[in-house]
């Protein structure tokens, strides 16, 4: 930001009394501009022993599979959010079960929530921003050609759960390499 989005002044890049980090702010009409971390809303979408991939028609990673998920917007919860992401992309419904996977990913701040989902049908085709779309089983996933870590990590978990038995909510944080850093145990 070089600009106040309040008055259009310049901001000049400070720590405010009583922070501790460097923010935008204005001299001329007292601003102090927040910039937080963008949430990613998204589904596993299931459709019985299938989940529903997506290929990107889009950059970052055009042309990779992922599950349906894009930025939350303002005024919807964030599984309004996962579900109105999986209308988009996939023009697929669903029916939100539950979070299952929380990422923080720091070094591009950003934060993923990964929902399990029901298909409600199998009405399902590519939106703008994908180039296909595909149900697919855990022998069918594209494990070498999935756009992003949180993917990745979130679909190992998923299936190692199928295999228990047993769905739980992960969290971690995805360090600048991919790397899944988990929480320490109490």
């Amino acid at each position: 930001m070089n600009f106040c989005s309040n008055c259009g002044a310049p901001v000049v890049h400070e720590i405010p009394p009583d922070d501790n980090r460097a923010r935008a702010v204005c001299h001329a009409c007292n601003t102090i501009h927040y910039e937080n971390p963008r949430m990613v809303v998204g589904c596993i979408a299931e459709w019985d022993d299938r989940i529903l991939l997506c290929r990107r028609a889009i950059e970052p990673r055009l042309g990779l599979w992922t599950v349906p998920a894009g930025f939350m917007e303002n005024g919807e919860t964030t599984a309004e959010g996962a579900a109105r992401e999986t209308l988009e992309e996939a023009n697929a419904r669903v029916e939100i079960l539950g979070l299952y996977a929380l990422y923080n990913i720091p070094h591009i701040d950003q934060v993923y929530l990964l929902f399990r989902a029901r298909l409600l049908d199998l009405d399902f085709s590519p939106g703008a921003e994908t180039l296909e779309t595909r149900l697919v089983g855990e022998a069918e996933v594209p494990w070498d050609q999935l756009a992003f870590a949180t993917v990745r990590h979130t679909l190992r978990r998923y299936y190692s759960d199928r295999r228990a038995g047993a769905y739980r909510t992960h969290t971690g944080t995805i360090e600048p390499m991919g790397k899944l850093r988990e929480p320490s145990s109490p």
